[in-house]
């Protein structure tokens, strides 16, 4: 499957414009890089703590 050429964003774009109309677009979009955020974010977080805690088990495991 390929990305889509530039007639289907523009047909993508128009059936959004359609659909949500152009004041509803903005929070939208503000909407979807909140959720983005607060994905990476969990993300970021999941990933630190399991780093912590290999980490946690070497030491553990060198002290021994």
């Amino acid at each position: 499957m390929s990305m889509p050429g530039g007639t289907e964003w523009i047909l993508i774009i128009l059936a959004v414009l359609i659909l949500f109309g152009g004041k509803k677009i903005p929070e939208f979009m503000r909407g979807l890089g909140k959720g983005i955020r607060e994905f990476n974010d969990a993300k970021n977080n999941v990933k630190k703590e399991i780093e912590d805690g290999i980490n946690e088990k070497d030491k553990a495991t060198t002290q021994n």
